[in-house]
Formats: C-alpha cells, sequence, structure tokens
C-alpha cells in the first residue's frame, strides 16, 4: 500500500493516499470504509455535503485500529458562509461522527454551490469568517488542520492577503 505522507507547517502528518467518499451514501460508506482500512488505506476524505459522516464514523467505531492511526478530512458545507453557520457545522460533524476531533477541516469552495463560477463573487469577507471559525475550532483542540478546497490558484494570494488584514 501507497505509505506517503505530507507534513503540514504545524507538524500535522497527512497521508497522501486517501478513500474520497463522494457519492457514497451514508448506509453504505460503512463498508467502503473498512474494506479501505483493510487494504491499508489510513486516510478518509469526506465532507457535510456528501451526507455520509454519520455512516463513515460508525464504520471508525467498528474497526480496531487506533483512531490516531486513521486521518479524516472533512468539509465546511460550500453554503456555510457565516462565523456562526461555520462554527455549528464543525461541530455537527463531530457529533455525527462521534469524534473528539476532525484531522483536517477544509472549507469546501469559495462560492455556495448554487453559485459556482456564475458569478464573480469569491465571498471573501464571508469565506475570512469560515477561516476564524475554523481557526477557533483548531485552537480549542476540535480539529488540527485547515484547508481551502476548490479556490481558483489566482485567488488564493487575494484570500491569504485577506486573512491577515
Amino acid at each position: 500500500m501507497y505509505q506517503e505522507t505530507i507534513t503540514l507547517n504545524n507538524g500535522v502528518i497527512v497521508p497522501q493516499l486517501a478513500l474520497g467518499t463522494w457519492l457514497i451514501d451514508d448506509d453504505k460508506v460503512g463498508d467502503a470504509v473498512k474494506e479501505a482500512v483493510k487494504l491499508g488505506y489510513r486516510h478518509i476524505d469526506t465532507a457535510q455535503a456528501y451526507g455520509n459522516e454519520r455512516g463513515i464514523g460508525q464504520a471508525l467505531k467498528e474497526i480496531f485500529i487506533p483512531r490516531e492511526e486513521i486521518f479524516i478530512t472533512s468539509k465546511v458545507a460550500a453554503e456555510n458562509k457565516s462565523y456562526d453557520s461555520a462554527a455549528k457545522s464543525i461541530d455537527e460533524t463531530l457529533t455525527k461522527m462521534g469524534l473528539d476531533y476532525i484531522d483536517m477541516m477544509i472549507i469546501h469552495s469559495p462560492q455556495p454551490w448554487k453559485e459556482v463560477n456564475q458569478s464573480d463573487n469569491r465571498y471573501f469577507k464571508e469565506n475570512k469568517e469560515v477561516w476564524r471559525a475554523l481557526e477557533d475550532a483548531y485552537h480549542a483542540g476540535k480539529i488540527r488542520a485547515i484547508g481551502i478546497s476548490n479556490f481558483f490558484r489566482r485567488r488564493l494570494g487575494q484570500f491569504a492577503r485577506r486573512l491577515s488584514s
């Protein structure tokens, strides 16, 4: 099994190979997770939008591998564009999965899904609030790393500058 990892700037080690769970129903995802773990996978990727966090959490309870040996990535739903909605959704993910922490939580998209690539609005101000909720969850020990997804490369610098202002 491919065991390469990446070490993030905060020291968190991420297995490069992950089981992606998009389009796997909540009632079927557990079997996929258990089989993947048997094959040697140690990174499971999910998202609030996938609707299968509960099934993944149940599967994690049924496998006999220490929690710290499984890396879980989830993503804040693209529609959550405020501090309060993001913070609430992080707590909901933890509850659904039955976990004390998520290894990495990512902003799933700069825009709500219904607007993706339909406008120039990249929700910088709103995503800054989502990022702040992620930082607070990080400092509270609810998540171990923070990331972003589906941002255009040319927009990353703009977003990073707004985070520091």
